[in-house]
């Protein structure tokens, strides 16, 4: 085995680390509202569920280079609202088109082609692709660290689900239909094709 201590270790090297361990990662497809109203529409791989009751997600926001931070986050943290959207594999290219570093201006909407519908608790509109959405109302931003490549926590309580009925039975989500994607380390992404079932230990 070889010892890697990451205080040694450049920071963009550690983050390569990370992302190729901690796989497969799920995608956050965020929609968001400045306070202006200017949409945007950006993808997190850094993204899970933080509790069941009440329903919450998170995902953390990189900071970039530059000491910024995405768009989505400043939007977020004027409106106080967004929308999760689940990635399925048939819009995956356009999904990763919404990935392009553009400046806050810039409709991803129109980048992607996407098809925006109206939410019912918030302004973000919801992917019409999605088969999934999850309308949010933020919680808590919590910073980890301000340096590059360090980032924040964003939390958001789930106020309104959607969920297209191919994919829903009983409340479990059917993943051959959904076709869910996730990433991997660098530009590779893996489908969700390959599964099988183990019972938990009584």
């Amino acid at each position: 085995m070889i010892r890697i201590d990451p205080a040694s270790q450049a920071p963009l090297d550690v983050y390569k680390l990370l992302v190729g361990s901690v796989v497969p990662r799920p995608i956050a497809f965020v929609s968001s509202l400045s306070s202006s109203g200017v949409r945007n529409l950006a993808p997190f791989s850094f993204f899970t569920v933080a509790s069941s009751n009440p329903p919450v997600v998170v995902f953390q926001n990189s900071v970039r280079g530059n000491g910024g931070m995405k768009d989505t986050v400043t939007n977020i943290r004027e409106t106080g609202e967004f929308v999760v959207n689940i990635v399925s594999e048939d819009f995956a290219e356009q999904m990763n088109l919404t990935s392009a570093d553009v400046a806050p201006q810039v409709d991803e909407w129109n980048l992607s082609g996407l098809t925006p519908l109206p939410s019912e608790f918030v302004k973000p509109p919801r992917v019409g692709e999605s088969r999934i959405h999850m309308e949010c109302r933020l919680i808590q931003i919590v910073p980890v660290s301000d340096k590059p490549l360090g980032g924040s926590l964003v939390l958001g309580e789930v106020l309104l689900f959607h969920v297209a009925d191919e994919v829903l039975e009983t409340f479990r989500i059917d993943p051959g239909v959904l076709r869910p994607i996730g990433r991997m380390g660098g530009p590779t992404y893996a489908r969700c094709t390959d599964r099988f079932d183990l019972q938990r230990p009584s």
